[in-house]
């Protein structure tokens, strides 16, 4: 395991060139992925994507590439790029999907020979469920709008006995900021430019996804989280809440469409030798985006500086050591590098 000192110093001397290169857009115009040639691009907030008629897999399944970056977004708004970070998320994603793939199922291709920590992820390409599906266990203070936690304060301080939050009904004065909720609940929200927490009826009747759509996404996610939530607990830590995304493949199922229990779609917080949460602060100790969110005190333009940028990838590292209980192994070679060959070993493999 790399230790505080180390993983500074690896982030210091490596992190600058391991976070620069060109976007996949312009590695393909430059002519370093031919075969790529005339594929679409989609680009995301922190992967982007691409998929056309001639990424078909020799089994005839569709294939969408999907490229993490380094990029870190908060309250929707691009933060800058966080070293190592497209490796860690990588790692501590491909982790937990070995955890869960027979439950959530998987719509990613396992090629022979392509590291945990590529960055590069070849996928089966779906026809996506437009919704977030969100499980808490606690309500985690949170500063953005569509949390549990902002809801609550403003039902309190409307002074409301009872408030309701995604067609679940719950009593006020008996929820406390980071403390565990009643039973774990399912919170789905939509995929809007603005992101909006609804119930299960809403996504029905907007023709989101059938009733019977959302209850096997529901059940599924609901038994995945219990897996990993064991799991955790014997690495000393607690699952206080997750994001998914389904998508439907070419054989009618449900599928996980994007990174599953990573620090950017979940909260993790630690456990003392008591199994007590740890806290620091009066907070709880915790792996998640939610310490970059705590940075932030312009919503709106804020840019991260070097210096945070650093300490925020010293936290992720920190993290994926204590999910995993394996030292980080970072890919040292250029970013530009990494992505070519990782996408030729790829096609290689699919076409």
């Amino acid at each position: 395991m790399l230790d505080q000192r180390e993983i500074r110093d690896l982030v210091e001397s490596h992190g600058s060139a391991v976070k620069e290169g060109r976007a996949i857009a312009q590695l393909i115009a430059d002519g370093e992925i031919p075969r790529l040639s005339g594929c679409q691009v989609l680009t995301g907030k922190v992967s982007d994507s691409v998929f056309g008629e001639s990424l078909v897999a020799r089994d005839g399944k569709p294939i969408r590439l999907m490229f993490r970056n380094s990029r870190i977004s908060t309250h929707d708004v691009n933060r800058g790029a966080i070293p190592f970070k497209d490796q860690v998320l990588a790692v501590n994603h491909d982790h937990m999907l070995s955890l869960v793939k027979e439950v959530l199922g998987t719509s990613q291709f396992e090629v022979r020979g392509l590291a945990a920590s590529s960055t590069v992820i070849p996928a089966e390409n779906l026809t996506l469920v437009m919704l977030e599906n969100v499980l808490r266990s606690y309500m985690a203070e949170s500063s953005t709008s569509t949390s549990l936690y902002q809801h609550w304060l403003t039902a309190r301080e409307a002074g409301d006995e009872v408030m309701a939050y995604a067609g679940h009904e719950l009593e006020v004065g008996k929820l406390v900021a980071n403390g565990r909720l009643p039973y774990l609940m399912d919170t789905p929200s939509t995929k809007d430019l603005v992101d909006q927490t609804v119930d299960a009826d809403y996504l029905v009747n907007a023709g989101v996804c059938t009733a019977m759509q959302y209850a096997r996404i529901r059940n599924a996610s609901l038994m995945a989280f219990g897996m990993v939530s064991h799991y955790l607990s014997q690495r000393g830590m607690v699952l206080v809440d997750t994001k998914t995304e389904h998508g439907i493949n070419s054989a009618g199922e449900i599928v996980a469409a994007d990174e599953l229990y990573t620090m950017d779609s979940s909260r993790f917080w630690r456990l003392d030798e008591s199994g007590d949460l740890l806290r620091r602060d009066g907070k709880p100790v915790s792996f998640s985006k939610e310490f970059a969110r705590g940075m932030v005190t312009d919503q709106k333009a804020q840019q991260f500086s070097e210096e945070q940028a650093s300490e925020i990838a010293v936290r992720y590292i920190e993290g994926l050591q204590h999910i995993t209980g394996e030292a980080f192994q970072p890919d040292l070679r250029a970013r530009d590098q990494r992505i070519v060959e990782s996408v030729n070993l790829i096609l290689d493999e699919l076409l």
